[in-house]
């Protein structure tokens, strides 16, 4: 088995990444693909959590924008985080890779509740956990649920898959001559706005010195290539 630079780690997807081309909803080409990149490495020995955001469906903050209270706004998409759990956990089986579901809400009919000692415990018996749910709470965003998840699991790194290659200091599909930076610190990328998480998950990972790397989950094996050391991406750290 070759070498691995983790032991531990957290996924953060956002719901986009689910859809394919289709524009909504959950595309199960996609899902599958994505699963067979997890599941690829998670047969390295890596211990893998993943947490999904729920875009993809609705985004709480838009809706929010355009009339909905807060609040119920943020609930529903804590909801939409759950059923791309599902269909997460549902690509995962059809490899036969042993997958749960933990959520922040209770719905305990389709998903455990989260309980860190236990969420740990399914990680160390090489089981995916998917952390659905955000937070639990408005006003959180999934980007903030990543960091908190993977600091009580005491994840080595959150890697933040994106549709772009890294970190730019312009976005790179508006902006021609956009800069990738291969390393940048957590206050550049508080003091320039860099749409890398939210500064709340931001903020967390730099208190407790969690480094993240963005990359392409476009490109086939960048996942597994990151878990083998090569220098895929943008890292955030001190």
């Amino acid at each position: 088995m070759s070498e691995t630079v983790f032991r531990r780690i957290l996924l953060k997807l956002s719901g986009e990444a689910l859809m394919g081309s289709q524009g909504f909803g959950v595309d199960p080409a996609t899902a599958a693909r994505i699963a067979a990149e997890v599941d690829e490495t998670r047969a390295l020995g890596v211990e893998i959590g993943i947490v999904v955001g729920g875009g993809n469906f609705i985004r709480g903050i838009t809706a929010s924008e355009s009339g909905m209270d807060r609040v119920v706004a943020d609930q529903m998409g804590m909801l939409a985080t759950v059923i791309n759990g599902l269909a997460l956990q549902d690509a995962l089986e059809k490899r036969g890779c042993h997958t749960r579901v933990i959520t922040a809400i209770e719905i305990r009919e389709i998903a455990e509740p989260f309980i860190r000692r236990r969420a740990i415990r399914h990680l160390e018996k090489g089981r995916v956990v998917v952390f659905a749910g955000g937070t639990g709470s408005p006003y959180f965003s999934t980007d903030t649920a990543a960091a908190l998840r993977a600091i009580e699991i005491k994840a080595d790194v959150i890697l933040k898959a994106t549709k772009v290659d890294g970190v730019y200091d312009a976005d790179p599909q508006k902006v021609s001559d956009a800069k990738m930076f291969s390393r940048i610190n957590y206050l550049d990328v508080l003091s320039r706005r860099l749409k890398v998480m939210d500064t709340t998950a931001i903020s967390m990972c730099m208190d407790n010195s969690l480094p993240i790397i963005v990359f392409n989950l476009n490109i086939r094996g960048n996942l597994k290539r990151i878990i083998l050391g090569e220098p895929i991406g943008s890292r955030v750290g001190r």
